[in-house]
């Protein structure tokens, strides 16, 4: 199905070439005066210089073209050379009616179907997910969905920091505090323990502490790094301990972006390619890309418009320790073989937009990627407190990411209970929901690369752009569906009507826009302009709510044409949030 605006444009379109003028000149916009018409075209005041030609002449010329027309029921000139228009009820039932017998609401398969791989997780295992994650676990995740939605195939993988000297730090915090495990006895030969020494809770207790006194104590350090080393070449006691970290590790962060509804379907991390580093420099050497330079292996990635320095990527420390570009780059070729993707995407801090640069070229040099793979990286801002400042606790630490939520959700439970008539179990499984919508759209309403403030008062409120506003439109056009169905309706193959107030057409003209959004979601990653699309969404059902009558409408037809609305409206908002990552309750 076409997008609303091209319809519009063609209809527009014939009638300037009806008049004698070009075509292309016939683009119709969304009117930034609704006071005045609905839509308008501003193509006479460009016909002007190609015509020389009074615009107003030419605009009065093409709207007589329009008399009669299906489209519009009026076409107005209006100094000094605008077209303003109003749609014809028929015409918009008649596209509103397409939209809801067509797949996906009408949004037509991409022209080429891509194999995106997303990389949006990020997570260093044996420590806790902090509010930092937020972003890119909700962003990414949206992201994976709006993506499927529009008909790509879409692959998201964790990457997990897996492989680096946190692993050594959180060894060696633990060989302090027991020496005696068997996995640091280097002669053993039997089989290791299934059960890990450890709990989460131990765990995320050793790294913070093990890296404090790495600062602290160089031979400390020192030690770590050995055991890093070790790590990665193969000794059994540390790579058994290294499994039962990552066991423990991946157990909890499953449950953490569990409750996010972030679900990843690759669980790879740095040490998968661990193996591969050796092939990889190898070819870079052997092609001609990589060079010694001041002893470390490096690739020059700067270009001839470059108007700023950009550093070689460094492939090998001068003590051949491997970077997060080595893994990164790794990953890539890995990548490739395995998936041979179009696109990979990548979600990071926005203050990573050198190092991508860096990497991204050095893939491309390099011949890791085929010419025509797409390379995208998505820096975002940070989440601040009321003081404008990255969000802290109270008492200035990191927050952890289950806490925010857990702190989101109890407020949410506690605006639930207040006038509700709710048992304390179905208040605490609606609040859960609710709170997450609160949290998902209050992050993924702001453009991706900007900052915003995470207000815990604002994001649960049930009134302006926030989630819960959202889901309280749903459950409230839910509740009337049942009711009707109470009263003996049935909500099946009922015929949609033409509208008959201001505040009805504006909502079939939201509703028809959905295509056109979506498909600008995903070429454009952009979780951003679904938010705005849905807000505006239920701002115009919320209008007609008030002003129409659904229910006593006596006319039996109408009616069935208004609960036909509704049962297009819900669909439509719940695809939207389902995009989003949340979903919403029955009743609130």
């Amino acid at each position: 199905m076409k997008k609303f605006l091209e319809l519009l444009s063609e209809e527009m379109g014939k009638a300037f070439a009806a008049a004698g003028y070009d075509s292309t000149l016939g683009k119709v916009t969304v009117s930034n005066r609704p006071d005045l018409c609905e839509y308008q075209c501003n193509g006479a005041m460009a016909g002007a210089k190609l015509y020389h030609k009074a615009p107003i002449m030419i605009a009065n010329d093409v709207a007589e073209k329009l008399a009669g027309s299906e489209v519009f029921k009026e076409a107005t000139a209006v100094a000094p050379g605008f077209l303003n228009l109003k749609l014809s009820e028929e015409y918009l039932l008649k596209v509103v009616d397409q939209m809801a017998s067509e797949p996906k609401f009408g949004l037509e398969k991409p022209d080429k179907i891509k194999k995106i791989i997303i990389d949006y997780g990020g997570a260093n295992v044996a420590k806790p997910l902090h509010v930092g994650h937020l972003r890119s676990a909700v962003i990414g995740e949206s992201i994976k969905r709006i993506c499927r939605y529009a008909g790509h195939e879409v692959i998201g993988d964790v990457h997990l920091g897996d492989w680096g000297l946190q692993m050594g730090l959180v060894i060696m915090g633990l060989k302090e505090r027991k020496p005696d495990l068997i996995y640091f006895d280097e002669s053993y030969q039997g089989e290791y323990p299934e059960e890990a020494p450890f709990t989460i809770s131990e765990l995320e207790e050793i790294y913070p502490a093990s890296s404090a006194k790495s600062k602290e104590d160089s031979e400390y350090k020192a030690k770590a790094m050995e055991a890093t080393f070790k790590l990665q070449n193969g000794v059994r006691g540390y790579r058994a301990l290294w499994k039962h970290i990552l066991n423990v590790s991946v157990a909890d962060l499953k449950k953490n972006y569990s409750s996010l509804n972030v679900e990843f379907d690759l669980w790879k991390g740095e040490s998968d390619v661990h193996d591969l580093i050796p092939e990889m420099v190898a070819y870079m050497k052997d092609g001609g890309y990589a060079y010694i330079s001041e002893g470390a292996l490096v690739v020059d990635v700067k270009e001839d418009t470059d108007t700023k320095e950009v550093p070689p990527c460094m492939i090998l420390k001068s003590d051949g320790a491997s970077l997060y570009n080595t893994t990164d780059l790794a990953t890539i070729m890995e990548r490739m073989r395995l998936y041979h993707p179009d696109e990979i995407i990548y979600l990071t801090d926005k203050r990573q937009d050198l190092y991508f640069d860096q990497v991204f070229r050095c893939a491309r040099k390099t011949k890791l990627v085929e010419p025509e793979t797409e390379l995208k990286w998505i820096g975002f801002g940070t989440v601040n407190g009321k003081d404008g400042k990255p969000f802290k606790t109270r008492d200035g630490g990191v927050m952890r990411l289950e806490t925010l939520i857990r702190e989101t959700k109890d407020e949410m439970y506690r605006k639930i209970r207040e006038g509700r008539e709710m048992s304390e179990e179905e208040a605490r499984k609606v609040a859960d929901l609710v709170a997450i919508s609160a949290l998902l759209y209050g992050d993924l309403s702001n453009q991706a690369s900007k900052d915003y403030i995470f207000d815990v008062d604002r994001f649960t409120s049930f009134e302006g752009d926030t989630g819960p506003y959202i889901l309280y439109t749903i459950v409230r056009i839910k509740s009337i569906l049942s009711k009707y169905r109470e009263q003996g309706g049935s909500t099946e193959g009922l015929k949609l009507m033409p509208a008959e107030n201001e505040s009805e057409k504006a909502l079939m003209m939201q509703l028809v826009q959905f295509n056109a959004m979506m498909q600008n979601a995903a070429e454009e990653t952009a979780p951003h302009k679904v938010c705005a699309y849905i807000y505006d969404l239920a701002n115009a059902f919320n209008h007609f709510y008030h002003e129409t009558k659904i229910l006593s409408e006596e006319d039996t037809k109408k009616r069935e044409g208004l609960i036909a609305l509704l049962v297009l409206t819900r669909d439509v908002l719940e695809v939207c949030i389902d995009v989003l990552g949340f979903s919403a309750p029955e009743k609130m």
